[in-house]
């Protein structure tokens, strides 16, 4: 690990997503050094790990980007290192070095689930951790998951649409339902993502569904037309079908239990029927009471995520409490940490991107954010001393982090490894290779540097 040239502050920001690494491209300069720390080998986050892998020019474009940003010279990565409670250092660790502040920027880690009764069983799976799986993530990239022939998709949202995509276009399943508590003109997926399954919805069972649901839409004022040629208008740029595969909506159906058979597998999704009501201007859903089952033998939940409660942060309606009084407000919004029960911000901490909220996972999104959590950082540390020992200050940190028990990523060895993948795809005649698991990472870097 090299030295440099130092600032006058010192920052750690916790993640390397979207958010994290415009954060600190944002925050580095001849006056401030910034460190980075990632869970994962590879910086990216979602932008690596959540893009449907077929999307190659989106992720390289966005890559490009990233490697501009790690070329920063008043920028270190430490990659492979957990940050957190039970992580290689805790929060007052990272303070105890030295760190003027933090900037959390590690996004929703943990998954939602509905509590339901039977979500224990085969066949049962949060979108996220398929997500991470079908573009490599490890250890997700190892996991199996045993998909069947009729699947039932809870959300409506783009996430969703990735995994009726990989159902449809990979798995080539026999039928995805996507199940909705409300209706069709609140669905948060986007026409484009619509496209590249449109080609195998079911448009027969589409009027009959819009049929099913069109008086309890007009009885809250929604339009009934406009909510449909929104979903079919997706039909003209459609992508050619490459599978058989059966996709249609449930509308109005909120899901209540999962039901099981013998082998303790899935063979189907029971759902309450719901209808819309007005409710100080929102429209919600309201339970009915009837229930009826979806024969499905898989349920894939893609109803959101959650942040990781032993991050070591207070948590309140799984986000991370904010300060409801921010001392450096960013465009009205605070992005200061906060512990509610001392009623007190916690030393030197922010957060942004999704630590700071769930948002719709676009790029462009938690850009946004993490350049804002940035501009609160600095507001904070025009209100700080320069320090004077920064050097000592990382130099422990560095003797510290070579003593862990285990190899951590330097941003010279994240170009190694994507000279590797680089050239293995070139061999094999892809657009993109990926290792699947950290071992393979490893000895990819190790024989770079040896040779």
């Amino acid at each position: 690990m090299t030295e440099r040239r130092q600032g006058n502050h010192l920052v750690a920001v916790v993640g390397a997503g979207p958010a994290g690494l415009f954060a600190a491209r944002k925050l580095a300069s001849p006056d401030v050094h910034v460190i980075i720390f990632n869970r994962d080998i590879k910086p990216g986050g979602l932008a690596e790990y959540g893009i449907f892998p077929s999307k190659h020019k989106m992720k390289a474009g966005l890559r490009q980007q990233f490697n501009r940003i790690l070329e920063i010279p008043e920028i270190e990565y430490y990659g492979n290192v957990v940050i957190g409670l039970n992580g290689d250092f805790t929060l007052n660790e990272l303070r105890a070095f030295g760190f003027q502040a933090i900037l959390v920027t590690v996004g929703a880690q943990g998954t939602k689930w509905l509590g339901l009764q039977g979500e224990d069983l085969l066949g049962v799976y949060h979108a996220k951790d398929i997500v991470y799986h079908y573009n490599k993530l490890p250890p997700f990239s190892e996991r199996k998951f045993t998909i069947g022939k009729h699947v039932a998709v809870v959300g409506v949202g783009n996430v969703m649409l990735d995994i009726a995509h990989w159902l449809i276009r990979e798995k080539k399943v026999d039928e995805v339902i996507a199940v909705a508590r409300r209706g069709p003109a609140e669905v948060k997926f986007s026409k484009k993502e619509l496209e590249y399954i449109a080609a195998n919805m079911d448009l027969e069972d589409l009027d009959k569904e819009f049929e099913r649901v069109a008086p309890i839409m007009q009885s809250v004022g929604q339009d009934v037309d406009e909510a449909k040629e929104f979903i079919i208008s997706a039909i003209p740029k459609a992508a050619e079908p490459v599978s058989s595969t059966n996709f249609r909506f449930e509308f109005l159906a909120s899901p209540s239990r999962i039901l099981g058979g013998e082998r303790g597998e899935v063979r189907g999704l029971e759902v309450e029927n719901t209808v819309l009501i007005q409710d100080d201007g929102d429209i919600k859903a309201k339970r009915l009471g009837a229930k009826r089952v979806i024969p499905v033998d898989t349920v894939i939940f893609c109803i959101g995520d959650r942040v990781d409660e032993t991050f070591g942060l207070p948590v309140r309606w799984n986000e991370f409490v904010k300060n409801p009084d921010p001392d450096f407000p960013v465009n009205g919004l605070s992005y200061e940490a906060y512990n509610p029960d001392s009623a007190r911000p916690i030393d030197r901490v922010f957060v942004s991107g999704w630590a700071r909220e769930a948002s719709s996972g676009l790029v462009g999104v938690a850009r946004k954010d993490g350049e804002f959590g940035a501009q609160a950082v600095a507001q904070y540390l025009q209100t700080q001393p320069k320090l004077k020992d920064i050097d000592d200050m990382l130099f422990n940190l560095r003797q510290r982090v070579e003593h862990l028990d285990k190899t951590v990523i330097t941003k010279e060895d994240y170009r190694y490894l994507q000279q590797v993948e680089s050239e293995e795809a070139d061999r094999l005649g892809l657009e993109e290779f990926k290792f699947a698991t950290q071992e393979e990472m490893l000895a990819a870097i190790k024989k770079v540097v040896a040779d």
